[in-house]
């Protein structure tokens, strides 16, 4: 399917958030998912993730949540890259992060190529924590959740109400998929999510690779692990196309 690429502008209050749009050329209105970056910011991989979404017949937005103390960053997956975004990672605030996945879902549902009511959204790392919290936020219809961490901590960003904590709040189906051999997100954390979504009656798939490790759908990543994403991607392909109707 033929794509167009373009980097847009969001209001989020007085600020301004970067993103990258994605879609398909033709002009029919289509559902739309918004891809939540990394710590390394919306780089090449973020940018390559968000054009497969739009192959898949989606338009794809990956906002740059970063935008309020380090707006355009693209780091590299090296030592630098991690330094730096942690940094950038540590300033996250929940309340701003729900303020910007509003804001993302009002820029799409504003445009006339978007059928407004049919919005899902994926993300990894950070990303993946901030696909879960918009789950609980907003009223998106589907949520892929990437090795999220953090989801299952008693805080949320900047010592917020924690995410986990909000499950509950969640009105669409969400898929969390996490890696076996993930040092950063205990299994005793997977399982805390997964009790959550339980609890609360949430339609809901956790998927645990035994082998996989953290970032594992990055092919820029040394963690990369090709089975386990390209399972992933099946998953999270059905799961717009059900919900999402495309």
């Amino acid at each position: 399917m033929d794509i167009t690429t373009e980097r847009v502008h969001i209001n989020v209050g007085n600020q301004t958030m970067g993103g990258y749009l994605v879609r398909p050329t033709d002009s029919t209105p289509r559902p739309a998912v918004i891809v939540y970056m990394e710590i390394f910011g919306v780089n090449s991989h973020i940018q390559d993730v968000t054009q497969r979404v739009a192959k898949e017949g989606y338009v794809a937005l990956a906002p740059d949540f970063f935008h309020r103390t380090g707006p355009g960053v693209e780091y590299g997956y090296d030592e630098q890259g991690m330094n730096e975004g942690i940094k950038l990672l540590s300033q996250l605030k929940a309340d701003e992060m729900v303020a910007d996945a509003q804001a993302a879902l009002s820029f799409l549902k504003r445009k006339n190529f978007v059928i407004g009511n049919k919005i899902g959204v994926m993300g990894f790392c950070v990303g993946g924590h901030m696909t879960y919290l918009t789950a609980c936020e907003t009223d998106v219809k589907a949520a892929a959740s990437f090795y999220g961490g953090g989801i299952a901590g008693d805080q949320g960003f900047g010592g917020q109400p924690s995410t986990v904590g909000r499950t509950g709040q969640i009105e669409g189906r969400i898929l969390c998929l996490f890696g076996g051999k993930d040092a950063h997100i205990p299994l005793s954390d997977v399982d805390k999510v997964r009790s959550a979504l339980e609890t609360n009656n949430i339609r809901h798939e956790v998927v645990v690779y035994p082998e996989a490790d953290h970032g594992f759908h990055c092919d820029q990543r040394a963690s990369y692990n090709e089975p386990a994403a390209t399972d992933a991607w099946e998953r999270v392909k059905s799961l717009f196309a059900a919900e999402l109707g495309s």
